[in-house]
């Protein structure tokens, strides 16, 4: 029987471009570029190795985003992913990380899976979270953080490392895990892979096609909202320092009145 892998991933704002609120105070998408999350990137690669080592899986990208998303997706087809999933609806603007996790829940339970994986956390809200959301609605172990991971025998193991010590975790299939920037470097996509992924398929839902309601996502159903916003100032030229013999001192005066010292 064919494992069948389900890698969540997120179209990002670049961090290199000038990212800044909308009027709504969610994320100006429009006015930056996007890619796939350099942290997914993990998550396809350990998805393709596991597959390697596996006799017969099957490899599914799924996204929850605008139309643009589908650029995130092809990134991953190309990588090596055999097929994706795009979730795109308009009432999914606002979606927080609770109601994000419900769509995946929702999709991935009506793709079929034995395994999720899923990055580390997105390189814009960066909080880390939705893998485990995922894996209590799906009602699946999790494991969660992982620099190593291996699928044996209807068993996912895998390494935890800490401040102080690792730890060696397991689960039962089906499962979720998530894997740091530590698990193995992401391979750049051929000029094969680039182009077979545009023959890959791509299916796209919308929320009726997951029986949900357009009240329980979007910023109507959001349980974190930001009230606030203050632009960051712009950066200053700074204080030079010129060595005449004094140099080491004024750095240390410098640094003192910073209270970096």
């Amino acid at each position: 029987m064919s494992l069948r892998i389900v890698v969540t991933v997120k179209y990002v704002p670049d961090a290199t471009g000038d990212r800044h609120f909308a009027d709504d105070l969610t994320v100006d998408r429009d006015d930056v570029d996007g890619l796939l999350s350099e942290l997914d990137e993990y998550a396809v690669e350990q998805a393709l190795q596991i597959a390697d080592e596996a006799d017969d899986a099957e490899i599914t990208v799924l996204t929850v985003g605008p139309e643009d998303a589908k650029d995130a997706l092809r990134k991953a087809l190309s990588m090596g992913a055999d097929k994706a999933i795009h979730v795109e609806d308009d009432d999914l603007h606002g979606t927080d990380a609770i109601g994000t996790s419900l769509v995946l829940a929702k999709a991935i339970e009506k793709a079929g899976y034995d395994l999720v994986i899923s990055g580390m956390a997105s390189t814009d809200g960066t909080m880390g979270v939705v893998p485990a959301l995922v894996a209590e609605r799906l009602g699946v172990p999790q494991v969660t953080l992982l620099s190593e991971v291996s699928v044996e025998d209807g068993t996912v193991k895998g390494r935890r490392d800490g401040d102080s010590a690792s730890e060696q975790l397991e689960a039962s299939l089906p499962a979720v895990v998530s894997v740091t920037d530590q698990s193995g470097e992401a391979r750049y996509p051929s000029f094969k892979g680039i182009m077979a992924a545009k023959k890959k398929p791509v299916t796209s839902w919308d929320l009726s096609d997951l029986d949900i309601e357009a009240e329980e996502v979007g910023l109507e159903g959001a349980y974190t909202v930001v009230d606030s916003a203050t632009e960051r100032p712009a950066r200053t030229a700074g204080t030079i320092v010129k060595d005449e013999g004094e140099g080491g001192k004024q750095l240390a005066e410098f640094l003192a009145g910073q209270k970096f010292i």
